[in-house]
């Protein structure tokens, strides 16, 4: 018998099995009594915390961002601004030590970074067959990679003293679909040095964007 646990406790273990059982064997393979299996508790727990699939998979999708994030909050939390260094300088250091903290976090964990695209694309091919609600499941998982890319870069500009040139909106939206496409690649290839050339050509651009 399953250990009581307050609901918020319950909810993220089920969610940290959904996320191994979802990484490991993909997204059609996340079913109630596999998770139900694997974290130790009955059917009815599962449904009692989701109601349905799209449910659990949204949940997860921002789950799994908000890990990624919150590594690269640590690393990021870990750098000391140089003596003296302000401005555009500073601020290219800062996106670097952001952006290539995230770095070892995907190199461990390529499974959660393929979950990612998987839940993507799931949520989008069930809207193409008409399952417009499942939709809302990329769109979730694009709100927060975006509300959490424009902390991180207003955070940046504010601590470097320089404004960005456009919308801060806009340059997360692009950082994001840079570093989308990097991960990709990397999932691919696993070339992490070319990996990381483009990772700082990334931070060059983006510095340009500010002032």
């Amino acid at each position: 018998m399953a250990k009581k646990l307050p609901a918020d406790q319950r909810r993220a273990q089920l969610l940290e099995a959904a996320l191994t059982i979802a990484a490991e064997h993909g997204v059609d393979a996340l079913t109630l009594r596999p998770l139900a299996a694997t974290a130790g508790v009955s059917p009815g727990i599962v449904h009692y915390h989701f109601h349905d699939k799209d449910t659990l998979l949204t949940q997860l999708g921002e789950t799994q961002i908000l890990q990624v994030n919150e590594g690269m909050r640590l690393a990021f939390g870990q750098y000391a601004e140089p003596a003296g260094v302000t401005g555009i300088p500073a601020l290219e250091d800062l996106l670097r030590a952001g952006i290539r903290g995230l770095w070892p976090i995907i190199e461990a964990t390529p499974d959660r970074q393929l979950l990612t695209y998987e839940l993507t694309a799931h949520a989008l091919r069930r809207r193409s067959a008409g399952k417009l609600a499942a939709g809302g499941i990329a769109e979730r998982q694009y709100r927060t990679m975006d509300a959490e890319t424009v902390a991180f870069l207003t955070l940046c500009a504010n601590r470097a003293g320089v404004c960005w040139t456009s919308p801060v909106e806009q340059v997360a939206r692009f950082a994001l679909a840079c570093m989308n496409g990097l991960v990709l690649r990397w999932l691919v290839d696993r070339d992490s040095g070319a990996a990381l050339i483009a990772l700082d050509d990334l931070v060059q651009i983006l510095t340009s964007k500010a002032r």
